[in-house]
């Protein structure tokens, strides 16, 4: 069976202020707390943000949230809402994975 997530991938939006992290910029504090319930709940395996000029992150669903489910979550992220980030679902086919350690 194929393992395939909808990945969020965030880029800065039109409210993001160039030459502060991705931890001062204003939201950034609402877009976690709203990703932190897909974390509660078991639905998101990884995320964060990227650490290079450009911004952004990347979150990674946990197997079996489906698409419909992510964009609708993805689209009521404060910080997209506000224009902080912007956020493109794409599919990922997980191709290769680590053996779990013994």
């Amino acid at each position: 069976m194929k393992d395939i997530r909808y990945v969020v991938l965030h880029s800065p939006g039109p409210g993001w202020e160039h030459g502060k992290s991705p931890f001062e910029q204003a939201g950034a504090h609402e877009h976690v707390q709203h990703y932190r319930q897909l974390l509660a709940d078991g639905r998101l395996e990884l995320g964060g943000p990227h650490l290079d000029e450009r911004g952004g992150g990347m979150m990674i669903p946990a197997a079996g949230v489906d698409e419909a489910e992510i964009r609708r979550f993805a689209a009521e992220d404060p910080a997209v809402r506000n224009g902080l980030l912007r956020a493109e679902v794409r599919p990922w086919l997980i191709g290769m994975r680590a053996p779990p350690a013994a």
